[in-house]
C-alpha cells in the first residue's frame, strides 16, 4: 500500500511500485484529466506537477514519488498561476480538439511558477516537449503571455 499526496489529499493504493503514475491517476484514484498520449515520456498529454516540477507520469513509477505532492490538471486552478492559465485558453480560445491541454496546460503553469515573465525563447524551451496534433501553438504561446501579463 502507497500514500500519495494528489492535490492536497491523501490517497492510499495498492499498486506495484513500478506502476507508472499516470495509471495510478487515472485507474486506481479516478483522475481521469491526465491523459495518456504517447507512453514514452515524448508528447507530454501526462503531465503532471511532482513538487511544482513538470513531469511526464506516463514514465515515472508510482514508487518513485514518494512523499512529493502531485498536482494534475484537476489541481492546478487551485494555485495562482494554473488559474492565469486556465483563464487565458478560455479568453483566447486556445484549445482545438483539447486533447493535449491538460499536458499544455500543467507545462505551462509550471513556466509561470519558475518564470513570471517568459520570453518567447523561454515559452518555447518549456513548451518544447508538449506536442498539439492540431497545431495550436501560436494561441498556447498567446494563452501563457496573457496568463504572464495577468500575474
Amino acid at each position: 500500500m502507497l500514500t500519495l499526496t494528489i492535490n492536497n489529499a491523501s490517497h492510499q493504493i495498492d499498486v506495484d511500485p513500478d506502476t507508472p503514475l499516470l495509471w495510478a491517476l487515472r485507474d486506481v484514484v479516478g483522475l481521469t484529466g491526465t491523459k495518456f498520449g504517447c507512453g514514452i515520456a515524448q508528447c507530454g498529454a501526462c503531465t503532471v506537477h511532482v513538487d511544482g516540477e513538470a513531469l511526464r507520469s506516463c514514465q515515472l513509477p508510482v514508487g518513485d514519488v514518494g512523499e512529493r505532492k502531485v498536482t494534475t490538471i484537476e489541481g492546478v486552478g487551485d494555485t495562482p498561476e494554473g488559474a492565469r492559465i486556465q483563464k487565458a485558453w478560455l479568453d483566447i480560445e486556445v484549445v482545438q480538439c483539447g486533447y493535449c491541454q491538460s499536458g499544455q496546460i500543467m507545462s505551462a503553469a509550471a513556466l509561470l511558477a519558475a518564470n513570471p515573465s517568459p520570453s518567447d525563447a523561454d515559452i518555447d524551451a518549456a513548451m518544447a516537449g508538449n506536442i498539439c496534433r492540431c497545431g495550436t501553438y501560436v494561441r498556447i504561446r498567446e494563452g501563457i503571455k496573457e496568463a504572464a501579463k495577468n500575474a
